[in-house]
């Protein structure tokens, strides 16, 4: 038995009843901020925060929330703990517009032994105000290089001297040496910490955050035309850990992970249109494709958040309006969902509003996979208690002939018409009762009505 339209209008209906009633009890009960660790009068709090790990999309929105947080808590000192071994381009040229504009000191240390500040690493290191390293570091290798299919390749000369130049600006702001900061990129220089505390690449020399900040305490610091007085032994240290978006950003946003995002997305997509109907390999071949292009950095966060909640809207109408079988409103709850995780919280909105947001948004997801669940369990249950058809879909066993059939016509049976054809080829008169012989898909064979006489062999006893 089919389920019926009206059954899953109701089935609708509910379900998004309790959305909006959950929706209602998110607003009126919204979930509190947290609170901010209270600031010593005496002593300003210092902000630590780690990256390690490719320079990706998601750091570098992580460390805007770090460093926004720090001067929300009147931090005196950020501290990066730094171990990469490079990444996006346009990544790590943000984090070095924040660096060089934040209105607080920055400092870049390289720990812990062992670690490195490859490629982008470089670049983050010498936009920072105060630049450490810890004792069997590596600074340098900062040559871009281009990203393809096929792996990596030297980037065009012209490149090379715009990242070379930029690099050598940066180096000048911080005062550090130019020519050493240029060879990064055009020569693949590296160097140790001991090389680069020689140099004068770096400033200081420590093994861990703690060591950095004995190392600081009652130096100071001119950024902007400010002096900082840096009061950092035994200051209290606060740190905070990705959000969910933030983690998601980042993992999409590797270089590495957002090809094979892309490509099976492509690939996705072109099994859907070799096999139509499928409706599996296109919804999720989208949606793939869209978080692969923004893993490449061909989409922000707003617009791909934006695009993905978009379609998931869309793929969740086309569920209600077509017969998806369940993956459209899937695919659209997962889209939904992706969504909502990657649209960044932004300056002017309150995080209150922002947390109800993502339950509304987990709501309604949960919601849409109930109706799925409901859906493909009548679904189930009606395939289960199939037992060859109603009599609906039978063939009639016998009927009246409404035209001649010469040998084939139109007979009555049940108050329907049914294409009947003469089984001997022989023609059946207008009004002629007839009976059917066998059917062949919706076409009848049929003779005349004989009526059915006694059985005569059987054997006297």
């Amino acid at each position: 038995m089919k389920v019926k339209m009206k059954q899953l209008a109701k089935i609708f209906t509910t379900a998004l009843v309790l959305i909006f009633i959950f929706a209602g009890l998110a607003y009126t009960n919204p979930v509190s901020a947290d609170v901010e660790p209270g600031v010593n009068d005496e002593q300003q709090p210092v902000y630590v925060a780690e990256l390690e790990g490719a320079v990706t999309a998601g750091q570098n929105t992580f460390l805007h929330r770090q460093v926004e947080k720090a001067r929300e808590v009147d931090a005196q000192l950020f501290i990066l703990v730094l171990n990469t071994p490079g990444g996006l381009v346009d990544a790590t040229l943000k984090m070095n517009e924040l660096f060089l504009n934040a209105e607080m000191p920055i400092a870049v240390l390289v720990a812990p032994s062992g670690a490195i500040a490859g490629s982008a690493g470089a670049f983050i290191l010498v936009s920072s105000d105060i630049a450490a390293m810890a004792p069997g570091t590596t600074v340098g290798a900062a040559q871009p290089v281009a990203i393809s299919p096929e792996g990596t390749q030297e980037t065009d000369e012209k490149t090379v001297q715009f990242y070379s130049a930029h690099l050598r600006s940066m180096a000048r702001e911080q005062g550090r040496p130019e020519d050493l900061a240029e060879k990064f990129v055009t020569e693949n220089l590296t160097l140790n910490a001991r090389e680069a505390l020689e140099e004068g690449m770096i400033e200081y020399l420590a093994g861990s955050v703690s060591e950095l900040m004995d190392e600081l305490d009652g130096t100071e610091i001119e950024k902007q035309g400010v002096t900082y007085a840096l009061n950092t032994a035994n200051a209290e240290i606060q740190r905070d850990e990705m959000t969910l978006s933030e983690r998601l950003q980042n993992w999409v946003s590797d270089p590495q992970i957002s090809f094979l995002v892309l490509m099976a997305g492509f690939l996705g997509i072109y099994f859907g249109l070799s096999a139509p109907g499928t409706i599996v390999p296109e919804v999720s071949g989208l949606i793939l494709l869209i978080l692969g292009i923004y893993g490449l950095g061909l989409f922000d966060t707003n617009t791909t958040g934006i695009v993905l909640i978009l379609l998931g809207a869309g793929l969740i109408a086309a569920e209600i309006f077509t017969s998806g079988f369940g993956i459209l409103g899937i695919g659209g709850a997962a889209s939904l969902a992706a969504g909502a995780i990657l649209l960044p919280m932004e300056p002017l909105m309150a995080s209150d509003w922002y947390t109800t947001f993502l339950i509304t948004v987990v709501g309604t997801v949960l919601g849409l996979l109930l109706i799925v669940l409901v859906v493909a369990q009548r679904v189930i249950q009606s395939r289960r208690t199939y037992t060859g058809g109603s009599t609906y879909f039978k063939p009639p066993e016998k009927g009246v002939a409404a035209e001649d059939l010469k040998p084939e016509g139109m007979i009555r049976a049940r108050g329907e018409l049914w294409k009947a054809r003469s089984e001997d080829g022989s023609t059946i008169p207008a009004g002629s009762e007839v009976e059917i012989v066998r059917a062949e898909t919706l076409k009848l064979w049929v003779r005349p009505l004989q009526e059915k006489q006694p059985h005569s062999d059987h054997k006297s006893e």
